[in-house]
């Protein structure tokens, strides 16, 4: 399984990104999938769990972007988007596009930047 990972950018405290990550591979790989999220590590901080997503639609999210962040998936296109609106600052990391199969193999994506900043 591949995960590509895109949509980081620049943005200004208040604004909003949407991310998108699409996985690849063989189609048995890719039905094996229950777990997506999204991971990120800022400068000198720990990478942490933002949001996870199960093929059936239950979320989990770090409580500093509850209410803000929504995650989203299309199962039919193996594709999960992350919409961050009323970004801050503290938002400001390389976010990981991560993947957890049946068998508890993870995956991970190649990171995508988002820089919250005037």
């Amino acid at each position: 399984v591949q995960l590509q990972a895109s949509g980081g950018g620049l943005v200004q405290p208040g604004g909003s990104l949407k991310l998108s990550c699409a996985a690849s591979g063989a189609s048995g790989s890719l039905l094996s999938i229950n777990l997506m999220g999204w991971y990120r590590q800022a400068p000198g901080k720990k990478r942490e769990l933002v949001v996870d997503i199960t093929r059936d639609g239950d979320t989990d999210y770090l409580d500093a972007v509850k209410g803000r962040f929504t995650i989203s998936r299309d199962n039919a296109k193996n594709t999960v988007y992350l919409q961050m609106n009323n970004l801050k600052p503290e938002d400001t990391a390389i976010y990981y596009c991560n993947a957890v199969n049946k068998q508890l193999h993870e995956f991970w994506g190649q990171g995508t930047l988002v820089t919250v900043s005037s």
